[in-house]
């Protein structure tokens, strides 16, 4: 990363990101919004998700992702579905992760020269999560993978704030 820190506010910019922004990326939000809620920093903060792909553009998340995200304590969190957008948000955003490596992609296919914040697998900054991925758990049967996406979220959110010094 190149001199996030230089970008005063823009230092607390964080977009998760995900295929469709209704599991993943939207569970990763709602949880760094737990973590920072208490923070004195917390106003200082620019946090969002959003999709590569426009399908659920305009839609809520999964049922799946709130139901864990209630069963977690989290229970004020809303959504409505966006598809990144190049021109704004990596002008708006310092930290943009990806879930996966497709995320990954996308994102630095859209990166535009100049963009001096970080592209990056959410999943890296979890120790115990060797591949940095963070596996979507849309086409499960069971709610088994969305509490494994809360888990990694939450390693991964507290490891980045601990890892970047905030």
């Amino acid at each position: 990363m190149n001199s996030a820190g230089d970008a005063g506010l823009k230092r607390k910019a964080v977009l998760f990101v995900c295929l469709g922004n209704i599991c993943r990326s939207p569970m990763a939000e709602a949880v760094f919004l737990n973590i920072i809620k208490d923070r004195t920093d917390r106003e200082e903060w620019i946090v969002d998700s959003c999709a590569t792909g426009s399908w659920h553009t305009g839609d809520q998340p999964d049922p799946r992702c709130f139901k864990t995200l209630q069963e977690n304590g989290i229970s004020n969190y809303k959504h409505t579905v966006r598809q990144v957008n190049q021109a704004i948000d990596f002008k708006k955003f310092c930290y943009i992760f990806g879930m996966d490596q497709n995320n990954i992609e996308v994102l630095t296919s859209l990166t535009p020269k100049g963009f001096t914040g970080k592209v990056d697998l959410l999943g890296k900054y979890d120790d115990e999560n060797k591949s940095g991925i963070i596996r979507d758990p849309y086409y499960d049967n069971d709610d088994k993978g969305f509490k494994n996406v809360y888990d990694l979220s939450k390693r991964a959110c507290l490891s980045f704030l601990e890892k970047e010094g905030f």
